[in-house]
Formats: C-alpha cells, sequence, structure tokens
C-alpha cells in the first residue's frame, strides 16, 4: 500500500501519460469534477481526448518533456516504459510518479463507500449491473466501469461522492493498491500467467484483496467456487456467500430460458423467498453475475422489486454478447471471451439461441495466455459447427517465437474437431460470405481487434 494522499502532499495538479485509455480517460474525469487540475498526453487526438478538453482538461498530443513541467503529480500506465520522455522528465524534476490503480486507490479514499468487484471473468458486467440497480434507486453513484455502457453513456459516471463502483482487477496486484469498504470476489482461475506464479499465488493475491476490507465493511463471495472457498478461512472480514446452493445466504434456483436465451431464477434469502430476476442478457453465467449484484443491492437496502425491475432494464454493455446485427438471415455477435472458461460460457450461452450452423472465429488473446492455457483452450470448441481461428493478438506481449495459433489449431484437430486457420481478416469475412446460410449464428470471441470482423461482415452483408 502507498504512503501518499492527495489532500496531505497538496495536489492540484495531475498529469496523465497516455490519458486517451478507456480506464486513464474515466479517472481523470473523475478528479476534474473532484475540482483538480487535470492535464495529460497521447500519440493521437480521439473522441476521449476531445471530451476530456471538453470538460476542461489540457490535452497534449505527442510524448514531450515540457508537457509536465506545471504539475504535482504524474500517473502512469503499464503501457509506459521508463524511456517515456515525460516519465524521465517527472523523475528529474522529482514529481511524484504513481501508477492508474495507485490514483484510483487514492480517488476511492474520497467517497463515504467504495465498492470494488474482482474475479477472473464477470467484472465488467456485474460492475454495470451493479450500476444500473444503484442509479435506478436513486443512489447517485460515481462509476468506472472497464466497458462502455449505454445506461451511463460510456465507461464513467459522475455522482454524488457516497458511492464509488469500479471493477477490481488482479493483474500485477492492481486492486491492492484500492481502498474497498465493500468487495465482491465472482471467481478466481488461472488467468495472467505472465504475472502469477501459479493458482496459489493467485489465491494470495485474492486474499490479501479481500483483507483491504475492514471490519465495518462487507465481502460478498461466490461461495460455489472451489478456490474461494480455499481463501474464505484466511479472510477477516465480515462476508456473504451467495451461489446455487442453498446453503448460501443468497442462493438462485428454478433457472429457466425464454426463447431468446434469457434466464429468469428465483432469489433466496437465508432460505426465505425474496423474489423472481428475469434478465435481458443470455447465458448461465449472468445468473451468477446477476445473483453477486442482486446480494450487494439488497444488503445496501434496496427492495428486491426495484433490483428485479433495474436489472430487466440491463441489456449489456458492448463487446459482451453484443449482437451486431441480423442480415440475410444471418445473426452476428460480438464477444469478450478471451479465456477458456469465458468461451464456454459464451457458447453455453448460445445454445439458448436459435440457429442452425454455429459459426465461431476466435481471436487468442495474449501468447503467455495462450501457451499457459493451451490445452484448456483446446478442448474449450465443443458444439461449433464452423470454427476459424486467427494470429495471436499480442495486447502488452512480443512475439518470442514460442506460440502461434497454429499450434492452437493442432490441439484442437487432435480433439477431432474441424477448424481454420486463417489470418487475414479479409479472408476471414470472405470465407464467412461464401459458406455461411440463413439462420445461422456467427459469434466472433477474443478480447483484441476481432470485433470488426463481424462489422466487416455486416457490411458486406447489407451490400
Amino acid at each position: 500500500m502507498i504512503d501518499f494522499d492527495l489532500d496531505k502532499h497538496d495536489i492540484h495538479h495531475v498529469h496523465f501519460i497516455g490519458i486517451g485509455g478507456i480506464s486513464m480517460s474515466a479517472i481523470g474525469e473523475i478528479l476534474l469534477d473532484l475540482g483538480y487540475k487535470v492535464s495529460g498526453s497521447d500519440m493521437k487526438a480521439s473522441t476521449t481526448t476531445q471530451r476530456l478538453s471538453d470538460k476542461g482538461a489540457f490535452i497534449h498530443i505527442g510524448h514531450h518533456k515540457t508537457n509536465i513541467s506545471s504539475c504535482d503529480l504524474v500517473v502512469y500506465t503499464a503501457a509506459v516504459k521508463e524511456d517515456n520522455p515525460e516519465f524521465i522528465a517527472a523523475k528529474e524534476l522529482k514529481i511524484p510518479i504513481i501508477s492508474r490503480a495507485e490514483i484510483l486507490g487514492l480517488i476511492m479514499k474520497k467517497f463515504n463507500t467504495s465498492i470494488a468487484v474482482a474475479g477472473t471473468h464477470g467484472k465488467t458486467t456485474t460492475t454495470s449491473m451493479l450500476s444500473v440497480i444503484l442509479q435506478y434507486n436513486n443512489f447517485d453513484p460515481t462509476i468506472l466501469v472497464g466497458g462502455q455502457l449505454d445506461a451511463i453513456g460510456g465507461n464513467v459516471r459522475i455522482g454524488s461522492r457516497d458511492y464509488f463502483l469500479t471493477e477490481a482487477c488482479e493483474y500485477v496486484g492492481s486492486f491492492l493498491k484500492f481502498f474497498p469498504k465493500i468487495g465482491i470476489i465472482l471467481n478466481i482461475e488461472e488467468d495472467h500467467l505472465d504475472y502469477f506464479k501459479d493458482i496459489h499465488h493467485i489465491n494470495q493475491t485474492f486474499t490479501e484483496f479481500a483483507n483491504l476490507i475492514p471490519n465495518d465493511g462487507l465481502l460478498f463471495v461466490y461461495n460455489d467456487d472451489m478456490n474461494i472457498k480455499k481463501i474464505l478461512p484466511n479472510i477477516s472480514c465480515p462476508i456473504i456467500t451467495y451461489g446455487e446452493q442453498d446453503h448460501n445466504d443468497y442462493n438462485a434456483t428454478n433457472i429457466h430460458y425464454d426463447k431468446n436465451g434469457f434466464p429468469s431464477f428465483d432469489v433466496f434469502f437465508k432460505k426465505n423467498y425474496l423474489g423472481n430476476i428475469h434478465l435481458q442478457v443470455p447465458g448461465k453465467h449472468n445468473v451468477s453475475n446477476a445473483l453477486a449484484a442482486v446480494s450487494c443491492a439488497h444488503s445496501l437496502g434496496i427492495d428486491i422489486e426495484n433490483i428485479s425491475k433495474a436489472l430487466y432494464s440491463f441489456t449489456g454493455t458492448h463487446r459482451r454478447f453484443d449482437v451486431l446485427g441480423v442480415v440475410n438471415d444471418i445473426k452476428i455477435i460480438d464477444d469478450y471471451a478471451h479465456h477458456p472458461t469465458e468461451i464456454k460460457a459464451t457458447l453455453q450461452a448460445t445454445s439458448n439461441v436459435p440457429h442452425n450452423k454455429l459459426w465461431c472465429i476466435f481471436q487468442p488473446h495474449t501468447y503467455t495466455r495462450t501457451k499457459s492455457l493451451l490445452n484448456d483452450f483446446a478442448s474449450s470448441f465443443n458444439g461449433i459447427d464452423h470454427l476459424i481461428i486467427t494470429d495471436i493478438y499480442a495486447a502488452r506481449e512480443k512475439d518470442t517465437g514460442e506460440i502461434h495459433s497454429n499450434d492452437l489449431v493442432r490441439e484442437i484437430e487432435n480433439n477431432n474437431q474441424n477448424v481454420k486457420y486463417i489470418k487475414a481478416f479479409e479472408d476471414i469475412v470472405d470465407y464467412i460470405l461464401k459458406h455461411a446460410q440463413p439462420n445461422d449464428l456467427v459469434i466472433t470471441m477474443g478480447a483484441g481487434d476481432i470485433n470488426s470482423v463481424g462489422k466487416m461482415l455486416l457490411e458486406k452483408l447489407k451490400g
């Protein structure tokens, strides 16, 4: 935990290196509302930087040492290297430099109740669900979510100083810089193995996160998760459990799906019936996400009827089972799934959506994840009629030549499943156009830029 405070250190002007990023821009907007002078630099102008400029931030295009001459604090992301001219200048001028996670933690201290949603999967969706519930019930929360949520007009909402709601990412231990009053742990699995040594390291990090919550706070945990159960004895704050099993404080039963694949379920609290929830997003995994949001909201004093109404209005965030369109009776969906568990959950959701043949175009995300979870990925695509794998999206990594998408293709073929490797997005679109039939369902999956395939396909089908 950092020994730093925005007020005690007399901070008035905060500068962001890479302010155009989705999280950095949102933090900048929150600081502007809190009364700070905000400046930042990015390599190119965008609608995001223009939005910040319109709100009063000073935006520099390009990174130059002169950009930070008058600031009191510099914030950087993991993408910023130490040879960045602004990073170097800040060190030379002895201006404090902190990470994105650290500034987010300091902001949380300024709110009466900060809620942090953690877990390997489902953070964005659960945070978005809880955002909608809190807004619907006039809690006026300040919100930072890791996706585009139409209900708040983007990824950030400025509200009162009472409630602050954000995702809490475990990568490089980022959420250990936070100051949550309320925490949610959705699940714990192996991921980000370029940083974590193994599942024991991951469990330990989530334990440390849970123990940041004070004795007068609350921790909500999905108690049907094996790894969560392992860490519970080492957590000291008050715990509320949820899941499908009836020994949990909150549990979901009688799960049904409508003709669109949207689930409904009954909620019980300590074996007493509360009410029914009907979602407008598909998949069993969203029952778990919704139950986490329901448990937290109900504990905050919101009655189940108003929770139910709010969740029924929730139609998802961008890139989470996002229906891009239907042309010539071919439905095109994009999903952010980039981990074996997420892929299985998304494919389970498609099973409740009427279709003829199922097409899946998957873009692996990062070399380390693809290599470390290769066998798990290979066994994740059951039930797909046409599977296409494209090149690995590097993200923050460099290609060392140790792993290629063709390695994944070979492992999938060993499972006796038909699969094709196609490198160019244009060739993928042309192949689908040649072979897809009416009533087919096409889904693109991955956390990179694979969503552009769906958009290209949609335009060509319209043409």
